[in-house]
């Protein structure tokens, strides 16, 4: 078997349906297995699963036991010679697994291969490729520098800025929401360190795999969608374990004076709670006007009477104009999820909210920040 894609899940039912279809259709021509870990949710996750994808793996965890355990359980269950790390907000088109998997078969002691990541708006998430947050990098991180100074090599590594958004090249850090790599590599390395919760496991992964003198890579030619945030609230708790995690970190690989612990203690509460006050929910925009892409008039109809708006109809070779607060609303019998994914970049600063309808499925899922939890909407029979 080629590719194990395992997918750990926690109280996203309606972003692990379409994560599904979506990772379906991209293994159609894969010797490929899917493999879901469900952290005991208390949603209808497992239902869902049981109903919609019945020849999918399913373990069924009797508790929350964290990111790195629950991966590492789901590798234990793999066949593959890669396994892809894959968060259930995300969303990879029909042609992500193919490239690839041809570039990491092309390349020599590979390490981890990420992807570009988008939000749900059609931003692309600088954290699709990272440096090591070692003392510098992580205080121009911490204080904004990077931000200030994005040409300076001295500043840019936090988010590898020496690599554009579209160029593929070697990094130090990827995101554990899309990770492929050798099954043996992964095994090798231990996998995740189930001593870390949640929030640095990715960063300790990337790293000790680069401590085995592989090489990891940011390969810009696939674009995943990441909603981003949906398995966690930015809470005290988050704030709290959090700042664990960053600890965890420097003291497992770093070796440390009093001064430099007490200047990361301070660092770490002020992103702490940088990244707990960007969490905080907002007002959302509701959109005034809808554009759905689609040959479906039955549709056009059914969404027009729920939202009591004129709702237009139209295919995607048309333009869009926007009028005001507009979401465009993507019908995925209709269209593919590459084209989805490409038409989201191509407008991303238009100011439109995007949202999709997944294949056979009676509800819409979108994201309008990378920041906030996204939102679903029951699509009512009538």
């Amino acid at each position: 078997m080629q590719l194990s894609v395992i997918i750990l899940n926690y109280n996203v039912r309606y972003f692990l349906q379409q994560c599904i279809l979506s990772v379906q259709l991209a293994i159609q021509n894969i010797d490929a297995e899917i493999i879901v870990v469900d952290n005991n949710s208390s949603d209808d996750s497992c239902a869902m699963m049981k109903k919609h994808f019945p020849t999918v793996k399913l373990i069924e965890n009797k508790e929350n036991s964290g990111f790195p355990k629950g991966n590492n359980i789901g590798v234990q269950h793999a066949k593959g010679k890669y396994i892809c790390i894959l968060n259930p907000d995300t969303v990879v088109a029909e042609d992500t697994f193919l490239k690839v998997l041809a570039f990491a078969e092309n390349q020599n002691n590979l390490g981890i291969v990420g992807c570009k990541l988008i939000d749900g708006s059609g931003h692309f998430l600088p954290e699709s490729k990272r440096g090591i947050p070692v003392p510098w990098v992580a205080f121009t991180k911490i204080f904004g520098l990077y931000k200030l100074f994005p040409k300076s090599t001295v500043f840019n590594q936090y988010y590898a800025q020496y690599l554009a958004e579209n160029q593929t090249g070697k990094t130090a850090i990827l995101v554990g929401a899309f990770m492929v790599m050798h099954r043996k590599l992964y095994q090798e390395i231990g996998g995740f360190d189930e001593n870390c919760f949640m929030y640095s496991d990715d960063i300790d992964l990337s790293y000790m795999v680069l401590q085995k003198g592989k090489s990891n890579y940011y390969f810009h030619e696939s674009t995943v969608i990441h909603y981003k945030g949906e398995s966690t609230i930015k809470d005290k708790k988050y704030l709290q374990r959090f700042q664990q995690a960053m600890t965890f970190f420097y003291k497992k690989h770093f070796k440390v004076s009093f001064f430099f612990s007490f200047f990361m203690k301070i660092g770490i509460v002020l992103f702490s709670f940088a990244k707990q006050q960007q969490g905080k929910q907002k007002t959302k925009m509701q959109p005034e006007h809808y554009i759905l892409v689609s040959d479906d008039a039955a549709l056009q109809n059914k969404l027009g009477i729920q939202f009591q708006k004129s709702i237009k109809r139209q295919t995607i070779a048309q333009s869009f104009a926007r009028n005001g607060a507009t979401a465009i609303i993507f019908d995925q019998n209709y269209l593919d999820f590459k084209t989805i994914i490409q038409t989201m970049e191509a407008h991303k600063n238009e100011g439109f909210m995007f949202r999709i309808i997944p294949k056979f499925a009676d509800f819409m899922i979108g994201s309008d920040s990378s920041n906030d939890r996204g939102e679903i909407i029951s699509i009512n029979e009538f």
